[in-house]
């Protein structure tokens, strides 16, 4: 095998996480806040927020001893569509001008199966706060990269009624029903950089 074959081959290992408990970064290269919300009632519209950071603490032995905290910039939010964005951005939805960020910080962690667990906090977003739980998906794997950093990954999903945060712009429709629907799934899709080694490179 040539040289710069084995090193490719070697330069990304995943191997268990084997420290108790590890700090961790949001990666916000890597790291979208996707959501889910049907339009008219008959098509989903999806979009993200692409600007995410935040620290993480996660220990394997003792999920309790876990935590997040997240903070998302409002107007990184996104759908593809820039006149859509604009409202989104305006005073009838985030407000972002008022209200820059969305955060979360979390109250508790429950470990419900090997890598799965039921993460509880608090969300402020559009200067309310409301208690929420996420499902987490987050095996106990660490992966080296080329530039000698570990990283872990997780993936977290939730539903929210936005009018419990204040979202209440809408229109009703003439066929009935009404054009954005209260209901929002949430899927989080999180990168992690653990603190003891700094990223230098993004892939």
């Amino acid at each position: 095998m040539k040289p710069i074959q084995l090193l490719a081959l070697t330069s990304v290992v995943a191997i268990p996480a084997f420290a108790s408990a590890a700090n961790y970064d949001i990666d916000p290269a890597h790291t979208r806040v996707e959501f889910a919300v049907k339009h008219m009632m008959v098509a989903t519209v999806r979009g993200d927020f692409t600007k995410v950071s935040g620290t993480v603490t996660l220990d394997d032995k003792d999920p309790h001893k876990s935590s997040v905290h997240a903070t998302i910039d409002a107007a990184s939010i996104t759908t593809g569509v820039d006149k859509r964005d604009a409202h989104l951005r305006s005073p009838d939805f985030f407000d972002v001008a008022k209200f820059p960020t969305l955060t979360f910080a979390s109250t508790s962690f429950t470990r419900v199966a090997d890598g799965k667990y039921k993460v509880s906090g608090e969300l402020t977003m559009h200067g309310v706060t409301k208690p929420i739980v996420l499902e987490v998906d987050a095996p106990a794997t660490e992966v080296k990269d080329m530039m000698g950093t570990w990283k872990r990954g997780a993936t977290a999903t939730t539903t929210l009624n936005r009018k419990d945060f204040g979202l209440n712009w809408n229109k009703a429709l003439e066929s009935g029903g009404v054009l954005v629907s209260d209901t929002v799934n949430v899927t989080i899709e999180l990168e992690l950089n653990r603190k003891d080694v700094t990223a230098t490179a993004v892939h």
